[in-house]
């Protein structure tokens, strides 16, 4: 190990204007939620007041607003990664979006084009299952749209369809 593996470079000093300059372009490249943005604030060690006026401030100029990020990360991860409502749902509360803001979010969801995604995906993983017999396929296709985060009314629904 060398001398300059072993001292750790002191971290940046931010001024307010500095702090937020770089935070409004962090957050005008994709919608983020408070959380993020208290996160990034911390780990630039802003603290505090100021760290309480920027993220203030980064509301009032529409650069942070929790609910379009919600309606963003819905759509983003329903159609994307072909998530269900439940998974989306707890990610958004481990993001600690709040309520209101997650059932706005998931309003983005269509349901015709919920219960279309559902059944697609299935019939995907439905091809890439080995030959078994008919419970265990129902079983496997059950556990892996319910990992998706998909309802077990849709799932059992699609699944019939998908067999049939």
């Amino acid at each position: 190990m060398t001398d300059k593996d072993s001292k750790k470079s002191p971290k940046k000093y931010y001024s307010k204007d500095e702090a937020l300059s770089k935070l409004q372009r962090y957050c005008a490249y994709q919608d983020r939620c408070h959380s993020e943005v208290r996160a990034k604030l911390l780990n630039m060690a802003v603290y505090g007041d100021t760290l309480e006026e920027i993220i203030s401030e980064l509301i009032r100029e529409d650069f942070l607003n929790e609910e379009r990020f919600a309606r963003s990360f819905a759509r983003g991860k329903f159609r994307i990664k072909g998530w269900g409502r439940n998974k989306i749902k707890q990610e958004l509360k481990s993001k600690r979006v709040s309520a209101y803001c997650i059932k706005k979010g998931l309003t983005e969801i269509d349901e015709a084009e919920y219960e279309k995604t559902l059944i697609k995906i299935l019939e995907k993983k439905n091809r890439l299952i080995k030959p078994v017999n008919q419970y265990t396929r129902y079983q496997k296709l059950y556990a892996f749209a319910y990992n998706k985060g998909f309802e077990a009314s849709y799932i059992k629904n699609a699944i019939s369809d998908v067999l049939d």
